[in-house]
């Protein structure tokens, strides 16, 4: 086979919530393409980010963290994970290597529902073992990395930290070697398959994110009424969907400035991601049990 051979292919970013799934896809990437926050299910869809090189290009799609919660949503976006990754040809498990050297006994419990489908796997599995710049003594890291090592004998095993882009070399040539030949799918300066309108709606769901406390931002949703581009100036309207009365004073805040916080914040990222002004305006209504209505789940996209 001719080392001037372009290949192409898709890879499945699988693995619990929070151990970095996304960073890691923008740190491929180069640029945010995935909203990040610290907290667990924060990616609500399938997001596809492309890498293209002279020689290959890599599709990578960025899944829901694999869990075992109950409720609607929570089973479709399990069903959005799984059905990536029946669709890709190589398949890369990320994990929280600090959560797991620290507690231990978390890892059971969170790597049942992938330990399975993983060892069965007959495609190229790569499993980044994340969060490594949190260790000083590498050394704490052995055992984990061996038992590892046993539980899936036939996956290729990296240290990486998507934080400080660490290891991420090792992981693209052991994918890119691993792709079928093919011509790009996609033009060499797309960056993501995800259009602008959701894009924008999901840096405003990252900025409730980070600004609401506890529980709060798992009941919140962001839908894009309007998007207006025709112009030098961009118009969006977003609706922040809640699921009670006090859930929406909460989003809104003391005289306004919750809300006004999340909108500055998000103008602000959408102008640098455009290149054009933006005009956002936010309002916060109430839909009560949204997260267990699948029609509603399914118009925000969270199915594949």
């Amino acid at each position: 086979m001719s080392e001037t051979e372009h290949r192409c292919g898709w890879v499945a970013m699988m693995g619990p919530p929070n151990a970095g799934k996304s960073t890691m896809l923008n740190a491929f990437l180069g640029q945010k393409v995935a909203i990040v926050t610290p907290k667990p299910q924060t990616t609500r869809n399938q997001i596809s980010g492309i890498l293209s090189r002279p020689d290959a290009q890599i599709i990578f799609m960025d899944t829901p963290g694999i869990h075992q919660l109950r409720g609607k949503m929570n089973k479709m976006l399990l069903q959005t994970a799984w059905q990536a990754m029946s669709g890709a040809d190589v398949v890369m498990v990320v994990l929280d290597s600090d959560l797991y050297i620290r507690k231990p006994e978390f890892f059971e419990n969170d790597i049942e529902p992938l330990s399975e489908a993983i060892l069965n796997e007959s495609r190229p599995v790569v499993v980044a073992v994340n969060k490594v710049d949190l260790f000083r003594d590498k050394s704490k890291m052995l055992p984990f990395l061996e038992r590892l090592s046993k539980l899936w004998p036939n996956a290729e095993v990296v240290p990486v930290s998507a934080k400080n882009a660490d290891g991420l070399t090792k992981i693209l040539d052991y994918i890119k070697s691993k792709l079928p030949v093919s011509p790009p799918l996609y033009p060499a300066d797309q960056l993501s398959t995800m259009p602008m309108r959701f894009m924008a709606a999901e840096v405003v769901r990252e900025k409730l994110f980070l600004d609401l406390r506890q529980e709060l931002p798992y009941y919140t949703a962001v839908e894009i009424e309007k998007w207006d581009d025709t112009g030098d100036r961009i118009y969006v309207n977003a609706i922040i969907y809640v699921a009670r009365k006090t859930h929406k004073a909460m989003v809104i805040g003391k005289g306004g400035q919750t809300l006004k916080s999340v909108g500055t914040a998000a103008r602000k990222e959408l102008q640098e991601m455009t290149g054009k002004k933006v005009h956002l305006e936010l309002w916060v209504k109430i839909r009560e049990g949204w997260t267990e209505d699948i029609g509603f789940l399914r118009m925000l996209g969270m199915s594949s």
